[in-house]
């Protein structure tokens, strides 16, 4: 069962194309989606097939089936952090980031529940096959200057709880790349820092280079006006790429717009690999090892199977 739903229109109020784009051809060599939200319903199945949003498990299905090994289902508060920490508790091809979103922080702190709810993300993290902190971070596009001093306790916080639990930290990092930059370097990065659908260019990219951070690429770096992600994709070291979704959210070319969903992660990488101009499937080898690396493997603890 979803936990959210998104919209059936844009901002403008155009009708969106529900429509899952056909999957693409299978990977050589398979890879992870380390960044998605299957919490949400979006998207229409096949006529006979249901025709509504795809179950979390048929959103599995279709990424086995094309070289997709396994997923980082991330939440962004506390009900949709403890339904990612259920799911991978019981579904192999899953493990689970827990966070409050940092537009979450202003509301929470504004009615006095932020530190209740950071004290229910700190008891998440505990759980089996919970790997990371995620999604925190800044956002200054949403946010306003009012709510920054919330947003910035809450990042605190959520870098503490990583480090206290040996997890990796996923960044969402929006309009505000100095701000984070200087908030990890002051409180001390977690070992494994990943930036979230990574937004930034050449500079930030020379920052996550010396510092050892990590640089997750969604079909973003697909759009024809993202050539500073491309430039700084070339510049990045290649042992500090991941590669994600955010499903069902920015889709790549050439179904920018529909329903995104893990199994188009190949059109993602193959984007990749020929901007970088190398083969798909050592692209794909070097960030399957980087994620592990990053989260460790799936199958290392064990499953929880419903009665």
């Amino acid at each position: 069962m979803h936990v959210r739903h998104r919209a059936s229109t844009e901002s403008g109020g155009k009708k969106r194309d529900l429509s899952y784009p056909a999957p693409p051809n299978p990977l050589v060599v398979p890879v992870y989606d380390n960044h998605t939200h299957l919490e949400i319903a979006d998207g229409q199945g096949e006529p006979g097939a249901g025709g509504g949003p795809l179950d979390y498990r048929e959103h599995l299905d279709r990424a086995s089936a094309v070289g997709i090994r396994g997923v980082v289902q991330v939440g962004t508060d506390v009900e949709t952090s403890r339904w990612s920490a259920e799911i991978a508790a019981r579904e192999p091809r899953v493990l689970a980031a827990v966070a409050l979103h940092p537009n979450e922080a202003p509301r929470l702190a504004a009615e006095g529940a932020l530190d209740e709810a950071l004290a229910v993300i700190d008891e998440l993290a505990a759980r089996p096959r919970v790997r990371a902190i995620g999604e925190t971070g800044l956002d200054f596009f949403r946010t306003g200057p009012e709510g920054r001093a919330a947003q910035l306790d809450s990042f605190r916080a959520h870098i503490e709880i990583a480090k206290r639990h040996g997890l990796a930290l996923q960044i969402h990092d929006r309009d505000a790349h100095d701000d984070v930059v200087d908030l990890l370097l002051e409180v001390g990065a977690p070992e494994r820092t990943v930036f979230h659908c990574f937004s930034g260019g050449t500079e930030l990219a020379s920052i996550l280079t010396e510092n050892g951070w990590y640089a997750s690429f969604s079909g973003t770096v697909t759009f024809s006006n993202a050539q500073p992600l491309r430039d700084a994709l070339v510049q990045l070291p290649r042992h500090l790429l991941l590669v994600e979704t955010d499903a069902p959210y920015l889709t790549p070319v050439p179904y920018r717009g529909r329903p995104n969903a893990p199994y188009l992660v190949p059109f993602t990488l193959r984007s990749m690999a020929e901007t970088i101009g190398t083969d798909v499937s050592m692209l794909a080898a070097q960030i399957s090892s980087n994620t592990e690396l990053v989260y460790g493997t799936w199958d290392s603890e064990p499953i929880t199977v419903d009665a």
